[in-house]
């Protein structure tokens, strides 16, 4: 039996990690979905979208960790995607706490 491969493309890793982002307040904001939709194709937003709205927190982290050691990053690669995830997060002018706590999260998994 072939066993599926489970594994993203780095847009659709990205993808999932700015929408975990824009829900970090349990909040997306119309604005910040745009902001991820200009980021990406419309085919992988809704696909990464659809996926994100059926998991839980804790499946999202999970999927996250598990995914990002598939590929290997260059440091401007995660300066440039840090950045993405800091617009979302200041895209309304407030880094509340929940925001903070994903932030520190997202330190663990991708450092």
């Amino acid at each position: 039996m072939a066993t599926k491969n489970n594994n993203w493309t780095k847009t659709e890793l990205q993808t999932y990690i700015l929408l975990l982002c824009a829900n970090a307040d349990n909040d997306e904001t119309e604005e910040e979905l745009k902001m991820i939709r200009s980021k990406v194709a419309k085919d992988t937003f809704e696909k990464m979208y659809e996926k994100f709205s059926k998991d839980t927190e804790e499946e999202r982290l999970k999927k996250i960790d598990t995914n990002i050691h598939a590929h290997t990053y260059s440091n401007m690669e995660l300066i440039d995607f840090r950045r993405e995830v800091y617009e979302i997060f200041f895209s309304d002018c407030d880094f509340k706490m929940m925001e903070k706590r994903l932030d520190w999260t997202l330190d663990n998994i991708l450092y």
